[in-house]
C-alpha cells in the first residue's frame, strides 16, 4: 500500500510518499510544498492545491495520513493552517484518496513509542528506521504521519 503523509501548513506543507514492503518502510519521495509570504493568501492556497495534486497524480497513493492541528496560543496561525488543511482535504477528496487524521501525540507514539517525543527524537527515529536524515521539521512530521498510517490502519474519515 503506497500512502502519502502530510503535515499541513501555509508556508511549508510537509509530504512523504511511503510504502511498507515485507515489514520494511520504503520512502519514495519527501519534501515540502513551499509558498511565498509575499503572495496573496488565496494565491498561496492555490499553489498548495496545484502542487499537492501534482504529487498525488505522480505517485497515486491509496490513502493519506493527515496531521490534525494542534495549537494553543496563536489563533491567527491556526486559522491559516486550517485553510491549508481544508484545501489539502479537498484535493485528496477530488482525487479519490481516503484521508486518515492523526493527532500529534498519536503520530509521535507510533514512531517513537513516546507520545511526547520532541522534534529531535522524531528525527533520530526517522534516521534509525529509514536510514535518511531529515532536517526540516515539516518533512519529518509528514514522514512520521505516514509511518503512523502504515502501522495503525484506522478507518477513514
Amino acid at each position: 500500500m503506497r500512502i502519502i503523509g502530510i503535515d499541513p501548513g501555509i508556508e511549508k506543507t510537509g509530504f512523504a510518499i511511503l510504502e511498507m514492503e515485507r515489514g520494511k518502510f520504503l520512502v519514495h519521495d519527501f519534501g515540502c510544498i513551499m509558498t511565498d509570504k509575499k503572495l496573496a493568501f488565496s494565491n498561496r492556497l492555490n499553489i498548495l492545491a496545484h502542487d499537492l495534486a501534482k504529487i498525488i497524480r505522480q505517485w497515486k497513493p491509496s490513502a493519506a495520513g493527515l496531521e490534525q492541528i494542534f495549537f494553543s496560543k496563536n489563533v491567527k496561525t491556526a486559522m491559516k493552517v486550517s485553510h491549508a488543511r481544508g484545501v489539502i482535504m479537498e484535493v485528496l477528496e477530488e482525487l479519490g484518496v481516503p484521508v486518515f487524521e492523526f493527532n500529534p501525540g498519536h503520530i509521535k507514539l507510533a514512531l517513537t513509542g513516546d507520545g511526547r517525543a520532541d522534534k529531535l527524537q522524531m528525527k533520530k527515529m526517522i534516521q534509525c528506521t529509514l536510514g535518511i536524515s531529515v532536517k526540516n521539521d515539516d518533512t519529518a512530521d509528514a514522514i512520521a504521519c505516514g509511518i503512523c498510517l502504515l502501522t495503525t490502519r484506522p478507518e477513514p474519515r
